[in-house]
């Protein structure tokens, strides 16, 4: 059922003005304001013959964190963001993007739909979270985090990210229940169940995690979008470095009309991380994608997905992050894609101009022939101030 009112708002409201009264033991309110500057520069020149865009966004989130009692407490996240510029005015397709909520309860509300400006609000988190002993239950939206990898998380069935996204830290939430049971102090059983609209929409599978040889592993085995999911990964040390690895394995329980026959997509990731003493820390990965990736690139990485998480079959990353002063960071992510003899970099640079004030500026850039996935998209470059509260 889509519910068209913003609950998370009302619920908020409702959870700070009854939580004094029922005598909640903590209750914290938090977040942050964030304003960016973006900027793209396009391979082709728009309808009107200009090969720049321009985009300014406010962002302003709001944690909520409530105890009810040691075992039960409520947890939101409310993430309302203004946008205004030449994507708001001359993209239907991103102002729709933009305005989805994929849950199966919507919790979302358009503030402001104008021709250049959009005002939108959305709860990413709303859920009531037990926890008790050796048991730990969650429901309502919430982040499903299977992943194991730093950069590519096919693990991630309920909630992956995308690499290319950008000014969304916290990463996106699904509707689910997820019950874990502790069974040891390196393993755990977990059932989690993310009902979609449809029914090829829903999600629901177990995690078993144990430990080998100080090796931490996982399997995982359920239904992904009328596909048959199983898998898993790992995530210990190999000569001083992080070895970390994912693989999954789709089947389609359905035959597909086109092929007469049902269709597989595995999927391997294998990452090394390693801090050097200098305080450089790299992290490097491989990615193998059976089903060949996306046609296209789509803005910040929109299409992906657990069973097509790339936009070609094979990839490679590398990601460095240097504390170059105290209070000043950089970082370098690169993906060059092996056959398509393409490759993406986002460089970023981040100040803490004082306390709780971060200034960051980062760029995207993207090099490929016109017939590969990723031959067309647009540079980026942008800049944002954070506030913390």
């Amino acid at each position: 059922m889509k519910v068209s009112v913003n609950l998370c708002l009302v619920l908020t409201l409702l959870l700070i003005t009854l939580g004094p009264v029922q005598g909640a033991q903590q209750l914290e309110i938090g977040g942050y304001l964030q304003g960016s500057a973006l900027q793209y520069k396009m391979t082709d020149t728009t309808p009107d013959s200009r090969n720049e865009l321009y985009e300014y966004r406010l962002l302003k989130r709001l944690n909520l964190f409530w105890e009810i009692s040691s075992t039960l407490s409520v947890h939101g996240g409310l993430r309302t963001r203004l946008f205004s510029g030449d994507l708001v005015r001359t993209a239907p397709d991103y102002v729709r993007e933009l305005r989805r909520d994929p849950g199966i309860v919507d919790l979302s509300a358009t503030l402001v739909n104008q021709r250049n400006l959009l005002i939108h609000t959305m709860a990413d988190r709303l859920f009531v979270e037990w926890d008790s002993d050796d048991w730990l239950i969650r429901s309502g939206r919430q982040r499903v985090n299977w992943g194991v990898n730093m950069l590519t998380n096919p693990n991630d069935i309920f909630n992956i990210y995308s690499l290319y996204a950008i000014d969304y830290p916290e990463r996106p939430g699904s509707d689910a229940i997820r019950i874990q049971r502790f069974t040891g102090i390196d393993s755990r059983i977990e059932l989690a169940v993310s009902p979609g609209r449809q029914r090829r929409q829903t999600v629901a599978a177990i995690l078993y995690g144990f430990d080998v040889r100080g090796y931490n592993m996982q399997v995982i085995g359920g239904y992904y979008r009328d596909r048959l999911a199983v898998g898993g990964g790992w995530a210990g040390n190999l000569g001083g470095a992080g070895f970390k690895g994912e693989t999954m394995l789709f089947h389609d329980l359905d035959r597909q009309k086109e092929a007469g026959k049902r269709r597989t997509n595995a999927i391997v990731a294998l990452s090394l991380d390693y801090m050097f003493d200098n305080g450089l820390f790299i992290v490097s990965e491989l990615l193998y994608n059976r089903d060949g990736g996306k046609r296209d690139y789509q803005l910040f990485g929109s299409g992906i997905s657990a069973d097509n998480p790339s936009f070609t079959r094979y990839q490679a990353a590398l990601q460095l992050n240097y504390l170059i002063h105290p209070l000043l960071n950089g970082s370098m992510t690169g993906i060059y894609y092996l056959r398509e003899e393409a490759f993406f970099i986002a460089p970023a640079l981040s100040w803490s101009v004082r306390q709780n004030l971060d200034l960051t500026v980062s760029a995207q850039f993207f090099s490929g022939g016109r017939d590969t996935p990723v031959g067309q998209p647009a540079d980026l470059y942008m800049a944002e101030l954070k506030y913390n509260f």
